[in-house]
């Protein structure tokens, strides 16, 4: 099968002739305000209550954690707080940063880390992402600026943890509203504040100018970002052209050589530690289906040419991971992982071989843009006799039915909150978790174990066990890498990171 490249529309096209010199974009400038459109609304602006990349994103801007991870060296700097150090495998002791203010004016103290991180790594709290938070058992003060955190087991990516996942929250403010009040109306720490957030419209953001010195964000160029939520990739397309936004990411690859051609835009491209994925029913969780039977689940492997998909969809450096992680994470071992060729005939003899010779009508369930990449797959899976009907869900939708195991096969991306290591994203999937559609104890036993030791060697061997069962019992299939493809307005200065973290607090207009 060939997969083509797809043309642009109409607008876009006529577009490509356009010399107009950008005068809207430049009115936005003088007013001095970002206007930013991304394709999914977030239920709750408060991070911990999202898993979708856009929410860490927006998060990012208006909140800071006890570090921060430079986007450029990925090495953890100080931010809320000033020091650390490893009192022993299970002990790690902060000194906080004096002179820290939240946007509501109060004063930060190790109360407010303290109950932040007992209030997020309790079950009871029902985040939306557990496992970035289950290493934690408790934390302490000893005075205002002392803080102990104490671990449940050995996390040698702890600090990655805190400084990507784990914003503070203001106690007394956050209790005096309560949690769905603070997230109504919430406040953090970070460059900015929220000025406005609508869970169905969009964000207004303010620079908050006192944002404590030394901080690793530094004070943003732009006072004000106002961010629109849309539902799909064409209107967020018209509206850039349209010059009613001055920056979009994640458009069709196609697009970028025409939007490079308008005198007013610019596009940039940068592979991201994203993969995209299909996940499989083996545990049954929505009911008795054929994904429950291994050939099958190996028949669908063998159904999609990945590196068609990777190099000529998605495009821009895109790759197919052997293991089910991006190949960079701390435990991401591609030999152990068990490899499966693009081979239709021997999918359609799995198929035969389970039963099903003359296939099966089953749903298969997708958020991802552009909608060609679904489309791919389920060409590939009909072409060997798996009648996939696709159901294009907006990211929250999806995530509902698959929290409640509804999903046969579902299509979707995971960023692993930019974590280098493998418990970022493993434990999601495997670990008994919303997520979890293998539900199997002894794959669940082992990322227990790689994730309970300090020492290498132990966590290497348990992940490397743990990439063999799930490729060799085709749980999950990772489809590719994913190229961030950026459009904004040549007016701005804005640079992009491999870590799929947009910081507009470092943009800035020419």
């Amino acid at each position: 099968m060939t997969i083509g490249r797809r043309t642009l529309g109409k607008g876009l096209a006529a577009a490509g002739g356009i010399t107009l010199l950008g005068q809207e974009a430049q009115a936005q400038k003088a007013q001095d305000t970002l206007r930013l459109v991304f394709r999914d609304a977030v239920p709750n602006i408060d991070a911990y209550f999202n898993s979708q990349r856009t929410g860490l994103i927006l998060g990012h801007q208006a909140w800071d954690g006890l570090v921060h991870r430079d986007p450029e060296t990925f090495r953890v700097v100080p931010a809320m707080a000033t020091e650390w150090r490893w009192v022993s495998p299970m002990l790690l002791e902060f000194t906080l940063r004096q002179g820290v203010k939240f946007h509501d004016g109060s004063p930060f103290t190790a109360k407010d880390a303290v109950y932040t991180l007992n209030t997020v790594s309790n079950p009871e709290t029902r985040v939306a992402t557990p496992s970035n938070y289950a290493w934690i058992d408790r934390a302490e003060a000893d005075g205002d600026f002392k803080l102990r955190i104490h671990l449940k087991r050995p996390t040698p990516a702890a600090l990655d943890y805190l400084a990507l996942v784990t914003p503070i929250w203001p106690q007394a403010y956050r209790e005096r509203v309560g949690a769905e009040g603070y997230g109504r109306a919430p406040v953090g720490a970070g460059p900015y504040r929220i000025t406005k957030f609508d869970v169905a419209s969009g964000v207004e953001y303010e620079r908050f100018d006192d944002y404590y010195q030394g901080g690793p964000k530094g004070r943003p160029a732009i006072r004000r970002l106002n961010v629109r939520f849309v539902t799909d990739a064409a209107t967020e397309l018209t509206e850039l052209l349209a010059q009613r936004v001055d920056w979009i990411w994640n458009m069709n690859p196609d697009q970028v050589p025409n939007v490079n051609r308008i005198p007013f835009l610019q596009t940039l491209r940068q592979e991201s530690m994203r993969i995209g994925y299909l996940s499989l029913d083996a545990a049954g969780r929505s009911g008795d289906n054929p994904m429950k039977n291994l050939k099958v689940r190996q028949a669908v492997w063998h159904a999609i040419d990945r590196t068609t998909i990777a190099e000529r969809l998605v495009t821009g450096g895109s790759r197919v991971p052997v293991a089910p992680c991006y190949p960079t994470q701390f435990g991401c071992n591609a030999d152990a992982a068990v490899q499966y060729d693009y081979n239709p005939d021997k999918a359609k003899r799995l198929l035969a071989e389970a039963g099903y010779p003359n296939g099966f009508d089953i749903e298969l369930t997708s958020y991802v843009q552009p909608r060609q990449w679904s489309e791919a797959v389920q060409s590939y899976l009909q072409a060997v006799g798996i009648r996939a009907r696709l159901n294009l869900l907006q990211v929250a939708a999806q995530i509902q039915r698959a929290w409640r195991g509804e999903l046969a096969m579902s299509m979707g991306s995971w960023g692993s909150y930019s974590i280098n290591d493998v418990s970022a994203i493993l434990p999601n999937f495997f670990g008994d978790t919303n997520d979890d559609y293998a539900r199997d104890p002894e794959l669940q036993r082992l990322l227990v174990e790689g994730g309970s030791s300090a020492d290498e060697a132990v966590r290497n061997a348990a992940y490397s066990a743990a990439i063999k069962r799930i490729t060799e019992q085709a749980y999950w299939v990772p489809l590719h890498t994913y190229v961030n493809t950026y459009a904004f307005a040549r007016t701005l200065d804005f640079k992009a990171f491999p870590d799929e973290l947009p910081r507009f607090y470092l943009a800035k207009w020419k």
